[in-house]
Order: C-alpha cells, then structure tokens, then sequence
C-alpha cells in the first residue's frame, strides 16, 4: 500500500508541475454535472460520520465519492437516512447510490447492483481495553453469560446470530448507540466490520481494542438500482482511482490506524 500512495503522490506533483490532470479525463464517461443523490448515515466511523470537532460529515464515502464525481463530472447530493432505509431506498429509486461501508452480499444483489469491490474488510470482535474475561473469540463464545452487540439488518448481525445465538445478542439501529453500549458495559463485545473497528479504536484507543482473528473475509462496495446506468460510469471512475494509486491513498487516510 505505502509503494502505491507514493506513486500516486508522485503523479500528482509531476502533473501539478506541468498543469496535466493526474487522470486522462477523456478516457472516462462524462455526466454532464449530473447531480447524484448519494444515500449515507453520518452514523459509521471512519466511513461517514459528523466530525464533532467541526461538526462537518467526513469520511472515506465522502473522499471517494467527491472523487469519483470529479473524475466523471457529476455533483454529489448527500443524503442523510437510516441503515434501514438505505438499501430499500436504493433499490426503490429514492436515493442514486447507497454509501455506507456496504458488504456485497449474494442476498443484497438480489434487489440492488453493486459497484466493483473498494475495501476488503473482516468482521472482527470489539472489545473494552481492560477486559479480562475473555481473551479470544472461542472465549466468549464459550462464555454464556456474555452479551454481544451489533447493529440490525447488518451481515455483523447474522454472523452474531451464528456465533452466539440470539439470546446473547442486544440489536441497536446505529453503531454510534452500539459502540457506547460496550464503552458503558451494558455489552460486552461488539461484533464489527474491521475497517469501521480501527476507526472506532482510533477514536477510543485508551478504552476499546480488537481481538486479531478475523471471523470472515468480506468486500465492501457501493449500491445502485438494479439496471441504474450510473454502475458503469462508476465503475470507471474507481478503477481509475485503483490504477493510479488514489484508492489506496484514500484508504490509507482512514484506516491506518
């Protein structure tokens, strides 16, 4: 990763040095400044979330979405909603693209198009800094009377559902509420994607830290209405952006914790 971001980096300052575009912008679609409108939570550290320093939503979406609509000349509109919400907003036409740390799942592409892959991520167990109960995942599962948390409608919920049953899991709408559930101790582990748990580390390194066994391998993508003609378009733009570094660049910012 460290060789692509200082490739990227040295293309840009030769390009800036001879006023060239660090892409060859002919060679990708052009919308015309469509706008896009560009469903998020702001609930999901480090992908899209209100920076509570500035009170701006920040992310690695917003990075890469600005991004993408550069390279394609489109204008991205944010929009605000719910998990809950957004895949079905997506899918009904309510909302053009659904950004939100989304894994790409054979049920989801039932009812939605994703995009190429641009994270490769693991579903990992969060837990508090000073927890001496357990010390693996085996632990706590072995462990009955300890609770899991995790968010609802997510592919983290399912493998929770497998790993422990429901009776040990608490189900939050948000991860924002999830994440302050084992801060506080009402859990005491939360099952998390591990892009969106380093961030979360990152955030509250002197109370929380990630047991190192992956649980799965997933890759995360941005959704579509079936048949949208955005996907390519798209498509194009983040494989630019894979090529010349740029992804990796992005992905370095947020997740190298």
């Amino acid at each position: 990763m460290r060789s692509s971001i200082r490739t990227a980096t040295l293309l840009a300052v030769l390009c800036s040095l001879f006023s060239l575009p660090v892409f060859a912008q002919s060679t990708l679609p052009d919308l015309g400044g469509q706008t896009v409108t560009i469903a998020v939570e702001n609930a999901y550290i480090p992908f899209n979330f209100i920076d509570e320093a500035t009170g701006e939503a920040v992310g690695f979406d917003y990075d890469v979405m600005n991004e993408v609509c550069a390279r394609i000349n489109c204008t991205p509109e944010y929009i605000q909603t719910t998990w809950d919400a957004l895949l079905i907003g997506v899918a009904a036409g309510e909302f053009d693209v659904g950004a939100s740390g989304i894994t790409i799942t054979e049920e989801r592409d039932r009812t939605v198009d994703f995009s190429i892959p641009v994270v490769s991520t693991a579903q990992v167990l969060l837990m508090r800094i000073d927890e001496s109960r357990f010390a693996s995942v085996q632990d706590f599962i072995d462990t009955p009377d300890l609770v899991l948390g995790t968010q609802r409608g997510t592919t983290n919920y399912d493998l929770a559902l497998e790993l422990v049953g429901i009776e040990r899991i608490i189900a939050f709408d948000e991860f924002g509420p999830t994440i302050q559930a084992l801060v506080n101790g009402d859990v005491d582990a939360v099952i998390i994607d591990s892009t969106s748990g380093q961030g979360y580390v990152g955030e509250n390194a002197e109370l929380l830290t990630i047991i190192n066994e992956p649980l799965t391998s997933d890759f995360l993508g941005y959704a579509f209405a079936e048949g949208s003609d955005l996907v390519a378009p798209f498509n194009a733009a983040l494989q630019s952006m894979t090529d010349d570094g740029t992804l990796a660049a992005i992905s370095a910012t947020w997740f190298a914790y």
